[in-house]
């Protein structure tokens, strides 16, 4: 009898006592709002954060509560959830490392408007809304690149919000895959491989559907050969297909 398949994801995380300054600053310098400051801002704004890890699934911090910090993902993966009028978690997006999360208004929130859990064992930094406040006072062109960002994720916002309402299931499956095959995608023997942990019920929180639905549809897709899977991972066969099922579907 032969043994489960080995997972052909390759994800290597520093654990949060490893994250070295030299890490840290790489990561700080990949942060959109942080590009472009002098090498002097970029050490001081690093002295401001904190590193912390957290373990597959932990949650970092939950909607609705008081708002804190403001993260930038160092190592491993972070998933964002708003819970959903029905009762159901809506993965938002998987975050990898130089994304930021939590406040980064220039006003501040009162509360996280979603939930943040580590979806791999990650390493995250962390600073305060004080001190994140202090480095938009001091300097302007950040304050501007943080406007620019928030109206930029808003109509991304509002791309997915039409996407979930007007598509079928097929197609937003589809589209979810490109999506993801774009910011996560390595070629490989089973095709792209979507780097990132991604079962079914993940598929389905983004796509709001369920998790039967999701793999009724991703069942069919590895049946007609446009895709590959194991445990928690999926390999794109064929992004074309995908691309076409999309496109049919939105016409």
């Amino acid at each position: 009898m032969t043994g489960r398949r080995k997972s052909p994801l390759e994800i290597d995380v520093t654990e949060a006592h490893m994250c070295s300054v030299n890490l840290r600053l790489h990561i700080l310098s990949q942060v959109p709002f942080f590009a472009g400051l002098s090498q002097a801002d970029l050490d001081r704004v690093n002295s401001l954060f904190n590193e912390q890890g957290y373990a597959p699934h932990e949650t970092i911090y939950f909607s609705g509560d008081a708002v804190k910090h403001m993260f930038v993902v160092a190592d491993g993966r972070v998933r964002l959830m708003r819970h959903s009028p029905s009762g159901k978690d809506v993965l938002l997006d998987i975050l990898t490392p130089g994304e930021f999360f939590g406040s980064f208004s220039a006003q501040g929130d009162e509360v996280y408007h979603e939930t943040a859990q580590a979806h791999t064992q990650t390493c995250v930094l962390g600073i305060s809304v004080n001190d994140f406040r202090a480095i938009l006072e001091k300097n302007p062109q950040v304050v501007l690149r943080v406007l620019d960002i928030t109206s930029a994720r808003l109509q991304a916002a509002n791309v997915r919000v039409h996407q979930l309402s007007a598509l079928p299931v097929e197609g937003r499956i589809a589209y979810l895959l490109l999506v993801l095959c774009a910011k996560f995608g390595k070629p490989g023997n089973d095709g792209v491989l979507i780097q990132t942990p991604l079962a079914r019920d993940d598929v389905a929180a983004m796509t709001g559907t369920t998790s039967e639905t999701a793999s009724r549809v991703m069942s069919q897709f590895q049946k007609d050969g446009l895709i590959r899977t194991g445990r928690q991972w999926v390999a794109v066969i064929d992004l074309f297909a995908l691309e076409e099922i999309a496109k049919a579907e939105i016409s």
